[in-house]
């Protein structure tokens, strides 16, 4: 909490800002938020990305690297509608970001004359695209909203929480009588829904738990209830590194394969945690789960929306997990051996299916420090085995863009990377998705965080060209002009490596991260060889008789 006088709006904003713990903002200035950026820059790092997508995508991987939130700062009417594609992943990915847009003077608010900088209904935008959106009215207001877009942010289930600002309420003096915010309480399982529950759960002979991303709020909880029973952990892409990924029951984000389908089908129990089974995760919900479901979430609405549960138990996986964990029984051993050797199995299949890029693959496990940040952006290498082989032992480190949209890794990587400077962090894209923010080179270079950029080179979006040489007799739109990423990287002043061998796999990255600032990795795919079966993305395309 904090309260008094502030000289304008950047001052109030510095001052909840530390109280956050936040240190870096990430922004474009502008006409219409210059009192916002001057403070900040002059109290707080300032980093001035190049698109205002890429501030809420840096201010989301900031929030996501230390387990917290972050802040975007962006301008009026089209600078805000360019950050609308990155609020939607925040949005999908319920990850906390308090993003503090510019509005013309409050005096030409919504006159629709044309005003420099305005749009049609840019709350409306907002609102459309964050989980907290409002606008300030008075300078006696600001703290308030801040407050309560802050703690709309914040809990489970979270999301972007949009603030726009007038350009005359930003220089005027502010008054914040600094009132507190009524704390959100956590929804309670019914107490007989919870036991009949927990008695299913001591019955099973052959469990299994399924953590989603609500399962990161709960590990030393989901921990203990992995080892009081001895079942197998499978996760969602978000819920990786709940529980350290080296441990043995931790099968991982492996649900559609043939081992664990067969797991799934000769199950007596599923315990599903926080998650809300995207249709990648669960081959366009053909996946079979057992019909003793047992599922725990904060969202009532997503209890029971995309599979049938028997219990539903709306409610803190960190509070109801004890309670389930009270009457644990330990799994039939030859189940617990089971599940250890599908966990070794799954593995082995994916490393030898993927060729050549399992030498990449190993060498950054080698070479990260453990708990180190990987971002990945949507490419072949991050959907094959980035999301899934790699592994990720602390979900903090587990940033990627859940919502599926191409290009947004980087600005991820970049806010990952200031959250975190004193280790590595690493970013795996493809040439394709780079392009679409190419500029942020541009900031990576101005920055010079501790961040290694891997870059599949293949000429294009390789997962759609391989869904058109699948499925059509001829290419669309995938095929693009790649830039030469040696002098590119020394025309931005970053380092720059190539990738062409397996053998070249490991010292290049070794040396790369143990960098203290930027490297751009080149990988050329043409040179390092294919996959031994092409990755296609897991959709349904309709065929014809």
């Amino acid at each position: 909490m904090h309260h008094g006088q502030y000289d304008n709006g950047g001052d109030l904003l510095v001052a909840h800002l530390k109280s956050l713990g936040i240190d870096t903002v990430f922004g474009i200035v502008s006409v219409h938020n210059l009192p916002l950026v001057e403070a900040v820059d002059r109290e707080l790092r300032f980093v001035p990305v190049r698109h205002e997508a890429t501030a809420v995508n840096a201010a989301d991987g900031y929030g996501r690297a230390r387990g917290s939130i972050g802040c975007a700062l962006t301008s009026t009417g089209t600078g805000a509608g360019n950050a609308a594609g990155s609020l939607i992943e925040s949005l999908s990915a319920g990850t906390a970001v308090l993003h503090v847009t510019g509005q013309v003077d409050s005096a030409h608010l919504g006159s629709g004359r044309g005003f420099i900088h305005e749009t049609k209904d840019q709350l409306g935008m907002l609102r459309a695209v964050s989980a907290h959106a409002a606008t300030v009215t008075s300078a006696r207001d600001a703290g308030r909203l801040l407050r309560e877009a802050t703690a709309a942010a914040l809990p489970a289930p979270g999301g972007p929480a949009s603030i726009e600002w007038p350009i005359d309420l930003q220089y005027a003096a502010q008054h914040d009588d600094g009132a507190p915010v009524p704390a959100a309480t956590a929804p309670v399982p019914d107490p007989a829904v919870l036991a009949v529950a927990r008695a299913l759960l001591a019955s099973a002979r052959r469990p299994l738990i399924w953590a989603g991303g609500g399962a990161t709020t709960a590990r030393a909880q989901l921990l203990a209830l992995l080892e009081a029973t001895g079942a197998g952990l499978l996760t969602s892409n978000s819920g990786r590194g709940s529980v350290p990924e080296d441990h043995p029951l931790v099968i991982g984000n492996f649900a559609t394969t043939p081992p664990v389908r067969a797991l799934l089908a000769d199950a007596d129990v599923l315990l599903t945690i926080g998650t809300h089974f995207r249709s990648n995760e669960t081959a366009d919900y053909t996946l079979k789960l057992p019909a003793a479901h047992i599922q725990i979430d904060l969202d009532a609405a997503a209890l029971g929306r995309a599979y049938p549960v028997r219990h539903a138990l709306h409610g803190d996986a960190a509070a109801v997990l004890p309670v389930l964990a009270e009457g644990a029984v330990r799994a039939d051993a030859d189940w617990s051996a089971r599940v250890r050797a599908v966990r070794e199995d799954v593995r082995a299949a994916l490393h030898e299916g993927i060729g050549p890029q399992a030498a990449v693959c190993d060498a950054l496990a080698a070479a990260l420090p453990r708990g180190a940040v990987v971002a990945r952006d949507v490419t072949i290498p991050s959907s094959s085995w980035g999301n899934r082989l790699l592994p990720i032992h602390d979900p903090r480190a587990n940033v990627f863009p859940r919502g599926g949209g191409i290009g947004q890794g980087l600005g991820m990587g970049i806010g990952a990377a200031l959250a975190r400077p004193d280790e590595p962090t690493v970013v795996i894209a493809g040439d394709g998705g780079l392009a679409v923010h190419l500029g942020e080179l541009l900031t990576v270079a101005q920055e010079r965080p501790r961040l290694t950029l891997v870059v599949f080179n293949d000429g294009g979006y390789g997962v759609l060209r391989n869904m058109q040489d699948k499925y059509s007799e001829r290419r669309s739109g995938v095929d693009l002009f790649t830039p030469d990423f040696a002098p590119l990287a020394a025309a931005c002043a970053l380092p720059y490596a190539r990738i062409a061998a397996e053998s070249d796999a490991a010292p290049v990255l070794r040396a790369a991260l143990a960098s203290d600032g930027p490297t751009l990795v080149e990988v050329d795919l043409d040179a390092l060889g294919p996959m031994k079966h092409p990755f296609t993305p897991p959709v349904s395309i309709p065929t014809t008789a």
